[in-house]
C-alpha cells in the first residue's frame, strides 16, 4: 500500500453554497498495480488525483501517502512529498520547449539539488527505461506525441517515486503510441510502482489491474474489469 484515503471528502464553499467535488471515500492504492480511474467529465476524477498527488488537502477524512499523514503537513512539506514520492504524467506532456529531452528529465533532479554526475546517471537510466536514449538531445518539437509522452514518463521516473499519477496520458496519442505508453506504465506497475491513470478511453481497461469509477463525486470499485465500459 502506497496511499490510503479514509473517509476523505473534498468540498468548496462558494458564498453560502457548498460544492462537493468528492464524496466521503475510502480507497487504497497499492504498489505493483495499475489503477484505472474512470468517469465522465466533472465527476471528481481530477479531484481524486489531486488528493493522491498531495496538491490539495482533504476537507474531511484522513489521507496517507507512503505512511505520511498528509492532513498534518504544511505546504512546504507537501512540496517535498510531491518532489520525492510522486511522479506526474500529463495529457499535454508539459515538456519545456527550449530544453532537449535530457534537460527536461534533469529538471526534478536539479530541484532536489543532486550533484551533476549522479543526476546524469539517473537521467541516462530513465531514458534507457523508456527506450529513448537515441532521442536525448532532441527538442520536444522534434519528437512525436508518443515520444514526448515517453520523455514525460522518464521525467516522472527520474526521482524514483513510489507513486506515479497520470492525467489522461494517452489523450493526445495515436493508436500505436497508446500501446507503447500503456505497456510502459503497466510494466512500471508490475515492477513495483503504484500507477494511477485517469482516462475516458475504453481501450485502456485491458492494461488495468483494478478499475474504479467516479460519478458525481462518488467512488466505486469495478469488479468485472474485462467487461467494463468506460
Amino acid at each position: 500500500m502506497i496511499a490510503r484515503l479514509e473517509n476523505v471528502s473534498k468540498f468548496y464553499k462558494i458564498g453560502d453554497q457548498v460544492l462537493t467535488a468528492l464524496q466521503p471515500t475510502d480507497l487504497i492504492v497499492n504498489s505493483g498495480e495499475l489503477l484505472l480511474i474512470i468517469g465522465p467529465s466533472g465527476s471528481g476524477k481530477t479531484t481524486l488525483l489531486s488528493l493522491l498527488g498531495c496538491v490539495i488537502y482533504p476537507s474531511e477524512g484522513n489521507l496517507w501517502v507512503d505512511g505520511q499523514h498528509i492532513n498534518a503537513m504544511k505546504e512546504n512539506q507537501l512540496a517535498q512529498v510531491r518532489l520525492n514520492k510522486i511522479g506526474f504524467v500529463f495529457q499535454n506532456f508539459n515538456l519545456l520547449a527550449p530544453l532537449n529531452a535530457e534537460q527536461n528529465i534533469m529538471m526534478p533532479l536539479q530541484l532536489l539539488g543532486l550533484n551533476k554526475s549522479l543526476a546524469r546517471k539517473k537521467v541516462a537510466a530513465a531514458l534507457e527505461l523508456v527506450g529513448m536514449e537515441d532521442r536525448r538531445k532532441n527538442l520536444p518539437k522534434q519528437l512525436s506525441g508518443g515520444q514526448q509522452q515517453r520523455i514525460a514518463i522518464a521525467r516522472a521516473l527520474v526521482t524514483e517515486p513510489k507513486l506515479i499519477l497520470c492525467d489522461e496520458p494517452t489523450a493526445s496519442l495515436d493508436k500505436d503510441s497508446i500501446g507503447i505508453v500503456m505497456n510502459e506504465l503497466k510494466g512500471l506497475a508490475e515492477g513495483g510502482k503504484a500507477v494511477a491513470v485517469v482516462t475516458h478511453d475504453p481501450r485502456l481497461k485491458q492494461y488495468a489491474h483494478r478499475i474504479i469509477e467516479v460519478n458525481n463525486g462518488f467512488v466505486s470499485e469495478i469488479t468485472d474489469v474485462k467487461n467494463t465500459i468506460v
